[in-house]
């Protein structure tokens, strides 16, 4: 009796962990982020981050029926410009913008793969300016909401909103190499994005 039972408790759990598996997944997002501002020092100008399309990668590993871990890459290349000025303008800064996250997913509602769910995490921001302005990196989090539609076994559309948030804390001198054109300040950057993703379960 005791052996069938171990038995029987040894082929759950290969079940369930063949289950899990199963609930591994890897999505590409194509999406737009905006928001995000800065205060130039001498002036009390505000210089804003231009909104612009983003490109996005998430590795979703499964941990129970419900949540998965999730490590996330987004990307944005964008302009840093005064407020109310043409991101053409001579004012606008090139800057790419890159989030990498870890954290994870609750599909509260069901099973993982299937309807809505929470999203957050915790990582790294990396700015990246041209024109010979030196590169930033600041520790940030993301927060967000989403749903899933399934397309048969394999592959889903995955529909989300995530709001980011990175530590600056900054009095002056951000982006500078070599001396500072421009001294700028700031102590929180937030960022709001919408995505559309295609998601792959392996």
């Amino acid at each position: 009796m005791i052996t069938r039972t171990i038995a029987a408790a040894a082929l759950m759990m290969t079940l369930s962990t063949a289950g899990i598996a199963k609930d591994d997944a890897v999505t590409v997002y194509g999406g737009f982020r905006d928001g995000g501002s800065f205060t130039v020092v001498d002036t009390g100008e505000t210089l804003g981050l231009d909104g612009n399309g983003t490109v996005s990668l998430a590795l979703d590993i499964g941990v129970d029926s419900a949540r998965q871990l999730q490590f996330f890459l987004s990307h944005q290349r964008t302009d840093l410009s005064l407020e109310g000025a043409p991101a053409a303008g001579s004012t606008a800064l090139p800057m790419s913008i890159t989030y990498l996250q870890f954290g994870g997913t609750n599909f509260f509602m069901g099973d993982v793969g299937k309807g809505p769910y929470v999203l957050g995490g915790i990582g790294v921001t990396f700015f990246d300016p041209s024109q010979g302005y030196s590169s930033e990196l600041r520790p940030s989090g993301n927060l967000g909401i989403g749903f899933q539609l399934p397309l048969g076994e394999t592959f889903a559309l995955r529909f989300e909103a995530r709001g980011y948030a990175t530590l600056i804390n900054s009095s002056g001198g951000f982006f500078c190499s070599g001396g500072c054109v421009v001294s700028i300040q700031g102590d929180v950057i937030t960022q709001g994005e919408v995505m559309l993703g295609l998601s792959a379960r392996f």
